[in-house]
Protein backbone atom coordinates (compact mmCIF):
# COMPACT_ATOMS: atom_id res chain seq x y z
CA UNK A 1 0.00 0.00 0.00
CA UNK A 2 1.55 3.38 -1.27
CA UNK A 3 0.31 5.30 2.05
CA UNK A 4 2.04 5.38 4.83
CA UNK A 5 1.00 5.50 8.45
CA UNK A 6 2.35 8.01 10.47
CA UNK A 7 3.98 5.77 13.72
CA UNK A 8 3.12 6.74 17.33
CA UNK A 9 6.14 7.94 18.01
CA UNK A 10 6.70 10.50 15.48
CA UNK A 11 2.89 11.80 15.72
CA UNK A 12 -0.22 10.39 17.38
CA UNK A 13 -2.36 12.58 16.30
CA UNK A 14 -1.24 12.63 12.71
CA UNK A 15 -1.18 8.80 13.19
CA UNK A 16 -5.02 8.79 13.51
CA UNK A 17 -5.58 11.02 10.39
CA UNK A 18 -3.39 7.99 8.26
CA UNK A 19 -5.41 5.70 9.47
CA UNK A 20 -8.73 6.70 8.82
CA UNK A 21 -7.38 7.51 5.12
CA UNK A 22 -5.40 4.30 4.36
CA UNK A 23 -8.20 2.01 6.21
CA UNK A 24 -10.79 3.95 3.84
CA UNK A 25 -13.24 4.74 6.74
CA UNK A 26 -13.90 8.13 5.68
CA UNK A 27 -13.49 11.64 4.06
CA UNK A 28 -13.66 15.29 4.35
CA UNK A 29 -16.93 16.50 2.54
CA UNK A 30 -16.96 19.56 0.47
CA UNK A 31 -19.27 20.63 2.97
CA UNK A 32 -16.92 22.14 5.69
CA UNK A 33 -16.65 20.56 8.68
CA UNK A 34 -18.35 17.59 7.76
CA UNK A 35 -17.36 14.35 6.61
CA UNK A 36 -17.97 11.68 4.10
CA UNK A 37 -18.20 8.03 5.67
CA UNK A 38 -17.31 5.26 3.49
CA UNK A 39 -18.40 2.05 2.60
CA UNK A 40 -15.71 -0.01 4.92
CA UNK A 41 -16.56 3.11 7.98
CA UNK A 42 -20.07 2.43 7.61
CA UNK A 43 -19.76 -0.97 8.29
CA UNK A 44 -18.25 -0.38 11.24
CA UNK A 45 -21.59 1.79 12.50
CA UNK A 46 -23.79 -0.86 11.11
CA UNK A 47 -22.52 -3.18 13.37
CA UNK A 48 -22.21 -0.93 16.31
CA UNK A 49 -25.89 0.04 15.91
CA UNK A 50 -27.60 -3.73 15.17
CA UNK A 51 -25.74 -4.86 19.10
CA UNK A 52 -26.54 -1.65 20.53
CA UNK A 53 -29.88 -1.65 18.89
CA UNK A 54 -30.96 -5.46 20.30
CA UNK A 55 -29.51 -4.38 23.89
CA UNK A 56 -32.02 -1.10 23.83
CA UNK A 57 -34.56 -3.56 22.78
CA UNK A 58 -33.89 -6.33 25.60
CA UNK A 59 -34.13 -3.66 28.27
CA UNK A 60 -37.67 -2.53 27.14
CA UNK A 61 -37.18 0.82 25.22
CA UNK A 62 -38.39 1.43 21.17
CA UNK A 63 -37.36 3.46 18.69
CA UNK A 64 -39.36 6.13 17.24
CA UNK A 65 -38.07 9.53 15.22
CA UNK A 66 -38.51 13.00 15.82
CA UNK A 67 -38.21 16.10 13.43
CA UNK A 68 -34.73 17.27 12.81
CA UNK A 69 -35.62 21.01 13.18
CA UNK A 70 -37.09 22.81 16.32
CA UNK A 71 -39.02 25.41 16.81
CA UNK A 72 -36.52 28.30 18.61
CA UNK A 73 -39.16 29.04 20.96
CA UNK A 74 -38.25 25.16 22.63
CA UNK A 75 -35.03 26.10 23.51
CA UNK A 76 -36.06 29.33 25.57
CA UNK A 77 -38.21 27.08 27.93
CA UNK A 78 -35.00 25.80 29.41
CA UNK A 79 -32.55 28.23 30.56
CA UNK A 80 -29.73 26.09 30.65
CA UNK A 81 -29.95 24.08 28.05
CA UNK A 82 -30.00 27.04 25.73
CA UNK A 83 -27.10 28.53 27.44
CA UNK A 84 -25.40 24.98 26.45
CA UNK A 85 -26.17 24.99 22.95
CA UNK A 86 -26.38 28.38 21.55
CA UNK A 87 -23.24 28.84 20.15
CA UNK A 88 -23.38 25.53 18.50
CA UNK A 89 -27.02 26.06 17.12
CA UNK A 90 -27.69 26.05 13.03
CA UNK A 91 -30.74 28.31 12.61
CA UNK A 92 -33.04 27.92 9.74
CA UNK A 93 -34.57 31.56 8.47
CA UNK A 94 -35.90 31.00 5.32
CA UNK A 95 -37.56 28.48 2.94
CA UNK A 96 -37.27 28.96 -0.52
CA UNK A 97 -34.42 30.34 -3.23
CA UNK A 98 -34.77 32.04 -6.26
CA UNK A 99 -32.68 33.13 -9.16
CA UNK A 100 -30.95 36.94 -8.92
CA UNK A 101 -32.11 39.83 -11.20
CA UNK A 102 -29.80 38.76 -13.86
CA UNK A 103 -30.23 34.68 -13.31
CA UNK A 104 -26.33 34.51 -12.28
CA UNK A 105 -26.82 33.83 -8.69
CA UNK A 106 -29.19 32.09 -6.58
CA UNK A 107 -30.34 33.79 -3.90
CA UNK A 108 -32.67 33.61 -0.60
CA UNK A 109 -36.16 35.13 -1.28
CA UNK A 110 -36.66 37.56 1.22
CA UNK A 111 -40.31 36.70 1.09
CA UNK A 112 -40.17 33.37 2.29
CA UNK A 113 -39.28 34.35 5.58
CA UNK A 114 -40.11 31.65 8.69
CA UNK A 115 -42.30 33.41 11.25
CA UNK A 116 -40.60 31.05 13.48
CA UNK A 117 -36.76 30.39 13.16
CA UNK A 118 -36.25 26.64 13.09
CA UNK A 119 -32.65 25.08 15.02
CA UNK A 120 -31.59 22.56 13.36
CA UNK A 121 -31.50 19.88 15.91
CA UNK A 122 -28.45 19.93 18.51
CA UNK A 123 -30.05 17.00 20.04
CA UNK A 124 -33.41 16.44 21.14
CA UNK A 125 -34.72 17.15 24.57
CA UNK A 126 -36.70 19.95 23.67
CA UNK A 127 -39.21 18.47 20.87
CA UNK A 128 -39.22 15.50 22.71
CA UNK A 129 -40.93 16.45 25.80
CA UNK A 130 -42.97 18.91 23.82
CA UNK A 131 -44.29 15.33 22.35
CA UNK A 132 -44.65 13.78 25.59
CA UNK A 133 -46.81 16.27 26.95
CA UNK A 134 -49.67 14.80 24.16
CA UNK A 135 -48.46 11.06 24.97
CA UNK A 136 -48.45 10.60 28.86
CA UNK A 137 -51.70 11.40 31.09
CA UNK A 138 -52.05 8.38 33.68
CA UNK A 139 -49.06 6.17 36.00
CA UNK A 140 -50.06 3.68 33.39
CA UNK A 141 -48.35 5.21 30.34
CA UNK A 142 -44.69 5.32 32.91
CA UNK A 143 -42.50 4.41 32.07
CA UNK A 144 -42.02 5.75 28.41
CA UNK A 145 -38.84 4.20 27.10
CA UNK A 146 -38.03 5.73 23.74
CA UNK A 147 -34.66 5.77 21.59
CA UNK A 148 -34.17 7.15 18.08
CA UNK A 149 -31.80 6.87 16.12
CA UNK A 150 -30.51 10.00 13.85
CA UNK A 151 -27.84 12.82 12.75
CA UNK A 152 -27.43 15.99 15.20
CA UNK A 153 -25.63 19.11 13.84
CA UNK A 154 -23.23 21.26 16.05
CA UNK A 155 -21.52 24.02 14.55
CA UNK A 156 -18.06 23.08 15.58
CA UNK A 157 -14.47 24.86 15.07
CA UNK A 158 -12.66 22.40 16.02
CA UNK A 159 -13.02 19.36 13.76
CA UNK A 160 -11.67 15.79 13.26
CA UNK A 161 -13.62 13.00 11.62
CA UNK A 162 -15.51 10.77 13.75
CA UNK A 163 -14.30 12.98 16.86
CA UNK A 164 -15.81 16.10 16.07
CA UNK A 165 -17.87 17.19 13.15
CA UNK A 166 -20.73 19.11 12.19
CA UNK A 167 -23.11 16.99 11.49
CA UNK A 168 -23.14 13.18 12.98
CA UNK A 169 -24.79 10.08 13.71
CA UNK A 170 -25.98 9.13 17.32
CA UNK A 171 -28.90 7.12 18.94
CA UNK A 172 -30.61 9.28 21.47
CA UNK A 173 -32.71 7.52 24.62
CA UNK A 174 -35.59 10.00 26.26
CA UNK A 175 -37.55 8.19 28.92
CA UNK A 176 -40.25 8.93 31.32
CA UNK A 177 -41.07 8.14 34.73
CA UNK A 178 -43.45 8.47 37.24
CA UNK A 179 -40.66 8.90 40.76
CA UNK A 180 -37.44 10.22 41.24
CA UNK A 181 -35.81 6.84 42.21
CA UNK A 182 -37.03 5.05 38.80
CA UNK A 183 -35.85 7.85 36.56
CA UNK A 184 -32.36 7.63 38.50
CA UNK A 185 -32.07 3.71 38.54
CA UNK A 186 -32.90 3.63 34.32
CA UNK A 187 -30.14 6.27 34.41
CA UNK A 188 -27.49 4.16 36.38
CA UNK A 189 -28.67 0.87 34.57
CA UNK A 190 -28.75 2.03 31.11
CA UNK A 191 -24.74 3.47 32.06
CA UNK A 192 -24.40 0.21 32.36
CA UNK A 193 -25.93 -1.38 29.54
CA UNK A 194 -23.21 1.11 27.81
CA UNK A 195 -20.29 -0.17 29.46
CA UNK A 196 -21.51 -3.92 28.87
CA UNK A 197 -21.10 -2.64 24.88
CA UNK A 198 -17.81 -1.44 25.36
CA UNK A 199 -16.43 -3.98 27.55
CA UNK A 200 -17.66 -7.06 26.05
CA UNK A 201 -18.39 -5.71 22.25
CA UNK A 202 -15.87 -2.83 21.66
CA UNK A 203 -12.92 -4.63 23.85
CA UNK A 204 -12.24 -1.41 26.05
CA UNK A 205 -12.55 -1.03 29.51
CA UNK A 206 -13.51 2.37 31.33
CA UNK A 207 -14.14 4.21 34.50
CA UNK A 208 -17.18 4.23 35.48
CA UNK A 209 -18.74 7.45 37.63
CA UNK A 210 -20.28 10.98 38.11
CA UNK A 211 -19.67 14.10 36.38
CA UNK A 212 -19.07 16.84 38.68
CA UNK A 213 -21.94 19.57 39.09
CA UNK A 214 -20.10 21.98 37.15
CA UNK A 215 -19.52 19.37 34.01
CA UNK A 216 -22.78 17.43 34.15
CA UNK A 217 -25.59 18.16 31.22
CA UNK A 218 -27.49 21.32 30.98
CA UNK A 219 -30.85 20.92 32.61
CA UNK A 220 -29.37 17.50 34.18
CA UNK A 221 -29.83 16.71 37.79
CA UNK A 222 -27.11 14.29 37.61
CA UNK A 223 -24.76 13.09 34.68
CA UNK A 224 -22.90 9.63 34.39
CA UNK A 225 -20.05 8.85 32.23
CA UNK A 226 -17.96 6.21 31.53
CA UNK A 227 -14.03 7.72 30.59
CA UNK A 228 -11.46 5.09 28.64
CA UNK A 229 -8.30 5.69 27.91
CA UNK A 230 -6.79 6.20 24.79
CA UNK A 231 -3.30 5.02 24.13
CA UNK A 232 -1.35 8.54 24.55
CA UNK A 233 -3.11 8.41 28.12
CA UNK A 234 -6.00 11.09 27.81
CA UNK A 235 -9.64 10.67 28.02
CA UNK A 236 -12.91 10.75 25.76
CA UNK A 237 -16.05 11.42 26.76
CA UNK A 238 -17.38 8.56 25.34
CA UNK A 239 -21.29 8.73 26.85
CA UNK A 240 -22.87 9.99 28.89
CA UNK A 241 -26.58 9.32 30.98
CA UNK A 242 -28.83 12.11 32.10
CA UNK A 243 -30.96 12.08 35.15
CA UNK A 244 -32.91 15.35 34.37
CA UNK A 245 -35.00 15.68 36.99
CA UNK A 246 -38.49 17.26 36.47
CA UNK A 247 -36.42 20.02 35.01
CA UNK A 248 -38.06 19.72 31.45
CA UNK A 249 -41.25 18.24 32.26
CA UNK A 250 -41.96 21.87 34.33
CA UNK A 251 -40.83 23.49 30.93
CA UNK A 252 -43.10 21.33 28.69
CA UNK A 253 -45.53 20.72 31.64
CA UNK A 254 -45.73 17.06 31.25
CA UNK A 255 -47.55 16.19 34.00
CA UNK A 256 -49.50 12.81 34.84
CA UNK A 257 -52.42 11.51 37.33
CA UNK A 258 -50.51 9.56 39.85
CA UNK A 259 -51.98 6.49 41.65
CA UNK A 260 -53.30 8.86 44.13
CA UNK A 261 -55.45 10.95 41.25
CA UNK A 262 -52.89 13.76 42.18
CA UNK A 263 -51.60 15.88 39.15
CA UNK A 264 -47.52 15.30 38.92
CA UNK A 265 -45.02 16.09 36.89
CA UNK A 266 -43.05 13.25 35.68
CA UNK A 267 -39.39 12.61 36.11
CA UNK A 268 -37.18 11.79 32.90
CA UNK A 269 -33.78 10.37 31.60
CA UNK A 270 -32.18 10.86 28.13
CA UNK A 271 -28.49 9.80 27.02
CA UNK A 272 -26.44 8.93 23.74
CA UNK A 273 -23.45 7.86 21.97
CA UNK A 274 -22.64 8.57 17.86
CA UNK A 275 -19.76 8.16 15.71
CA UNK A 276 -17.58 9.16 18.29
CA UNK A 277 -17.05 5.06 18.88
CA UNK A 278 -15.48 4.95 15.90
CA UNK A 279 -12.69 7.28 17.03
CA UNK A 280 -12.72 5.83 20.16
CA UNK A 281 -11.99 2.25 18.43
CA UNK A 282 -9.03 3.77 16.30
CA UNK A 283 -7.33 5.11 19.21
CA UNK A 284 -7.75 2.22 21.85
CA UNK A 285 -6.33 -0.39 19.80
CA UNK A 286 -4.70 0.76 16.84
CA UNK A 287 -0.97 -0.03 16.04
CA UNK A 288 1.72 1.85 13.53
CA UNK A 289 0.00 -1.10 11.29
CA UNK A 290 -3.09 0.32 11.01
CA UNK A 291 -7.14 -0.80 12.51
CA UNK A 292 -6.73 -3.68 14.91
CA UNK A 293 -10.53 -4.19 15.62
CA UNK A 294 -12.47 -6.35 17.76
CA UNK A 295 -14.05 -9.81 16.01
CA UNK A 296 -17.19 -8.73 17.21
CA UNK A 297 -17.73 -5.60 15.66
CA UNK A 298 -15.23 -5.67 12.19
CA UNK A 299 -16.77 -5.64 8.94
CA UNK A 300 -14.72 -8.33 7.60
CA UNK A 301 -13.64 -11.38 9.75
CA UNK A 302 -11.40 -13.43 7.38
CA UNK A 303 -9.99 -12.38 3.82
CA UNK A 304 -8.71 -15.54 1.36
CA UNK A 305 -6.13 -13.78 -0.99
CA UNK A 306 -5.18 -16.78 -3.97
CA UNK A 307 -1.88 -16.09 -5.14
CA UNK A 308 -2.46 -16.84 -9.00
CA UNK A 309 -1.02 -16.33 -12.39
CA UNK A 310 -3.65 -17.49 -14.69
CA UNK A 311 -7.35 -18.01 -14.89
CA UNK A 312 -6.74 -21.91 -14.56
CA UNK A 313 -4.91 -21.74 -11.66
CA UNK A 314 -7.15 -19.63 -9.98
CA UNK A 315 -9.75 -21.97 -10.43
CA UNK A 316 -7.92 -24.43 -9.39
CA UNK A 317 -7.24 -22.74 -5.68
CA UNK A 318 -11.00 -22.49 -5.87
CA UNK A 319 -12.04 -25.70 -6.32
CA UNK A 320 -9.44 -26.73 -3.71
CA UNK A 321 -10.72 -24.33 -0.93
CA UNK A 322 -14.63 -24.71 -1.54
CA UNK A 323 -14.94 -27.31 1.25
CA UNK A 324 -13.74 -24.33 3.41
CA UNK A 325 -15.87 -22.21 2.18
CA UNK A 326 -18.89 -23.93 2.63
CA UNK A 327 -17.97 -23.76 6.26
CA UNK A 328 -17.07 -20.30 6.06
CA UNK A 329 -21.04 -19.89 5.37
CA UNK A 330 -22.31 -21.98 8.10
CA UNK A 331 -20.05 -20.37 11.02
CA UNK A 332 -21.48 -18.41 13.37
CA UNK A 333 -19.68 -16.46 16.43
CA UNK A 334 -21.25 -16.08 20.01
CA UNK A 335 -19.96 -12.40 21.59
CA UNK A 336 -21.76 -12.61 24.62
CA UNK A 337 -22.79 -9.73 26.74
CA UNK A 338 -24.73 -9.05 29.96
CA UNK A 339 -27.43 -7.34 28.10
CA UNK A 340 -27.16 -9.46 24.51
CA UNK A 341 -25.58 -12.44 23.30
CA UNK A 342 -25.11 -11.69 19.67
CA UNK A 343 -24.45 -15.02 17.27
CA UNK A 344 -23.22 -13.60 14.08
CA UNK A 345 -22.26 -15.11 10.71
CA UNK A 346 -18.73 -15.24 10.14
CA UNK A 347 -17.85 -12.38 7.53
CA UNK A 348 -15.47 -13.23 4.85
CA UNK A 349 -14.62 -12.74 1.23
CA UNK A 350 -12.22 -13.99 -1.67
CA UNK A 351 -9.94 -11.30 -3.10
CA UNK A 352 -9.46 -12.15 -6.84
CA UNK A 353 -9.14 -8.32 -7.63
CA UNK A 354 -6.06 -8.80 -10.50
CA UNK A 355 -5.56 -5.04 -10.15
CA UNK A 356 -3.65 -5.11 -7.09
CA UNK A 357 -0.37 -7.47 -6.17
CA UNK A 358 -0.84 -9.80 -3.08
CA UNK A 359 1.62 -7.84 -1.32
CA UNK A 360 -0.58 -4.91 -1.92
CA UNK A 361 -3.82 -6.73 -0.72
CA UNK A 362 -1.93 -8.07 2.55
CA UNK A 363 -0.77 -4.01 3.66
CA UNK A 364 -4.55 -3.32 3.07
CA UNK A 365 -5.78 -5.81 4.96
CA UNK A 366 -3.86 -5.22 7.82
CA UNK A 367 -4.52 -1.68 7.65
CA UNK A 368 -7.98 -2.24 7.96
CA UNK A 369 -7.63 -4.20 10.72
CA UNK A 370 -9.36 -7.35 9.12
CA UNK A 371 -8.47 -9.71 12.05
CA UNK A 372 -7.54 -13.67 9.72
CA UNK A 373 -5.71 -13.41 6.25
CA UNK A 374 -5.43 -16.74 4.45
CA UNK A 375 -3.25 -16.68 1.93
CA UNK A 376 -3.22 -19.82 -0.96
CA UNK A 377 -1.15 -20.48 -3.63
CA UNK A 378 -0.57 -23.54 -5.97
CA UNK A 379 2.34 -25.05 -3.47
CA UNK A 380 -0.41 -25.85 -0.67
CA UNK A 381 -2.65 -27.31 -2.98
CA UNK A 382 -0.03 -30.01 -2.97
CA UNK A 383 0.62 -30.62 0.50
CA UNK A 384 -3.27 -29.38 1.59
CA UNK A 385 -2.04 -26.71 3.71
CA UNK A 386 -2.84 -22.84 3.44
CA UNK A 387 -1.24 -19.63 5.12
CA UNK A 388 -2.93 -18.14 8.22
CA UNK A 389 -1.75 -14.38 9.15
CA UNK A 390 -3.46 -13.54 12.45
CA UNK A 391 -3.67 -9.41 12.71
CA UNK A 392 -3.59 -8.72 16.60
CA UNK A 393 -1.02 -10.89 17.10
CA UNK A 394 0.88 -10.82 14.07
CA UNK A 395 1.39 -14.55 14.03
CA UNK A 396 1.96 -16.43 10.60
CA UNK A 397 1.43 -20.18 10.76
CA UNK A 398 1.11 -23.20 7.70
CA UNK A 399 -2.56 -24.74 8.56
CA UNK A 400 -3.64 -27.99 6.99
CA UNK A 401 -6.97 -27.67 5.03
CA UNK A 402 -8.92 -29.48 7.99
CA UNK A 403 -8.24 -27.76 10.79
CA UNK A 404 -8.45 -23.79 9.42
CA UNK A 405 -11.71 -23.47 11.15
CA UNK A 406 -10.27 -24.23 14.63
CA UNK A 407 -8.25 -21.80 14.11
CA UNK A 408 -10.31 -19.31 13.26
CA UNK A 409 -12.97 -19.59 15.57
CA UNK A 410 -10.19 -20.10 18.63
CA UNK A 411 -8.18 -17.09 17.24
CA UNK A 412 -11.10 -14.72 16.93
CA UNK A 413 -12.22 -15.29 20.76
CA UNK A 414 -9.02 -15.11 21.74
CA UNK A 415 -8.21 -11.71 19.90
CA UNK A 416 -11.27 -10.23 21.63
CA UNK A 417 -10.11 -11.28 25.45
CA UNK A 418 -6.31 -10.16 24.38
CA UNK A 419 -7.59 -6.27 23.42
CA UNK A 420 -10.15 -6.02 26.31
CA UNK A 421 -7.06 -7.49 28.93
CA UNK A 422 -4.20 -5.21 27.47
CA UNK A 423 -6.65 -2.66 26.84
CA UNK A 424 -7.66 -2.74 30.96
CA UNK A 425 -4.10 -3.15 31.65
CA UNK A 426 -2.80 -0.32 30.18
CA UNK A 427 -5.44 1.64 31.99
CA UNK A 428 -4.98 0.29 35.25
CA UNK A 429 -0.84 0.48 34.69
CA UNK A 430 -1.17 4.09 34.12
CA UNK A 431 -3.62 5.10 36.46
CA UNK A 432 -1.84 6.59 39.48
CA UNK A 433 -2.60 8.19 43.03
CA UNK A 434 -1.65 11.34 44.30
CA UNK A 435 -1.24 13.62 47.23
CA UNK A 436 0.84 16.50 46.19
CA UNK A 437 -0.13 19.02 43.36
CA UNK A 438 4.25 18.39 42.05
CA UNK A 439 3.08 14.96 41.34
CA UNK A 440 -0.04 15.91 39.95
CA UNK A 441 1.77 17.87 37.65
CA UNK A 442 3.38 15.26 36.58
CA UNK A 443 1.47 12.82 36.21
CA UNK A 444 -1.09 14.15 34.80
CA UNK A 445 0.95 15.36 31.72
CA UNK A 446 0.37 11.99 30.66
CA UNK A 447 -1.85 9.50 32.51
CA UNK A 448 -4.72 9.25 34.19
CA UNK A 449 -4.72 10.98 38.22
CA UNK A 450 -6.63 10.17 41.20
CA UNK A 451 -6.41 12.88 43.51
CA UNK A 452 -8.32 14.92 46.22
CA UNK A 453 -10.08 18.00 45.03
CA UNK A 454 -12.21 20.61 47.34
CA UNK A 455 -15.63 20.63 45.34
CA UNK A 456 -15.11 23.96 44.03
CA UNK A 457 -15.83 25.33 40.38
CA UNK A 458 -12.66 27.82 41.24
CA UNK A 459 -10.57 25.34 42.24
CA UNK A 460 -11.65 23.12 39.09
CA UNK A 461 -10.67 25.98 36.77
CA UNK A 462 -7.66 26.81 38.32
CA UNK A 463 -6.33 23.42 37.60
CA UNK A 464 -7.83 23.02 34.29
CA UNK A 465 -6.44 26.60 33.52
CA UNK A 466 -2.36 25.19 34.94
CA UNK A 467 -2.52 21.86 33.72
CA UNK A 468 -4.70 21.47 30.90
CA UNK A 469 -6.74 18.59 32.93
CA UNK A 470 -10.17 18.45 33.50
CA UNK A 471 -12.54 16.76 36.23
CA UNK A 472 -13.67 13.36 34.14
CA UNK A 473 -15.92 11.77 36.87
CA UNK A 474 -15.79 11.15 40.32
CA UNK A 475 -15.52 6.89 40.46
CA UNK A 476 -18.26 4.86 41.50
CA UNK A 477 -15.56 2.36 42.99
CA UNK A 478 -13.72 5.21 45.03
CA UNK A 479 -14.34 4.33 48.60
CA UNK A 480 -14.78 7.53 51.17
CA UNK A 481 -11.44 8.74 52.02
CA UNK A 482 -10.49 11.49 54.46
CA UNK A 483 -8.05 13.79 52.68
CA UNK A 484 -6.91 16.91 51.60
CA UNK A 485 -7.22 18.97 47.76
CA UNK A 486 -4.23 18.75 46.15
CA UNK A 487 -4.50 22.61 44.86
CA UNK A 488 -5.66 24.52 48.31
CA UNK A 489 -5.08 21.94 51.06
CA UNK A 490 -9.16 21.87 51.62
CA UNK A 491 -11.02 18.55 53.06
CA UNK A 492 -11.93 16.35 50.33
CA UNK A 493 -14.05 12.97 51.21
CA UNK A 494 -13.15 11.53 48.29
CA UNK A 495 -10.58 10.71 45.63
CA UNK A 496 -11.77 12.49 41.29
CA UNK A 497 -10.33 11.04 38.24
CA UNK A 498 -8.42 13.72 36.93
CA UNK A 499 -6.91 13.69 33.30
CA UNK A 500 -6.45 15.56 29.77
CA UNK A 501 -8.88 14.85 27.28
CA UNK A 502 -9.97 14.94 23.64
Amino acid sequence: MADKITTRAENYSERYNDIVKVADLAENSDVRWCMVIKPYGYAIRENIRDVLDKMFKNTGHVNAYFPLFIPKSFFSKEASHVEWFAKECAIVTHYRLKNSPDSKWVIVDPEAKLEEELIVRPTSETIIRNSYKNRIHSYRDLPLLINQWANVVRWEMRTRMFLRTTEFLRQEWHTAHATEKEADDEARKMLDVYDDFVTNFMAISSVLGIKPEHEKFAGAVQTYTFEPMMQDGKALQAGTSHHLGQNFAKAFDVKFTNEKNELEYVYATSRGVSTRLIWWLIMAHSDDKGLVLPPALAPLHVVVVPIYKTEEELKQIKEYIQTLIERFDTTKLDFKGKYFKASINLRWKIDEDTNRSPGWKFNEYEAKGVPIRITVGLRDLEAWMVEVFKRESGEKSSVKLEEVDLHIDNYLYKEQNNLLRKNQAFREANTFVVDTYEDFKEKVEKWFVLAHRDGTLETADKIKEETSATIRCIPFDQPDEAGKCILTGKPSKKRVLFARSY
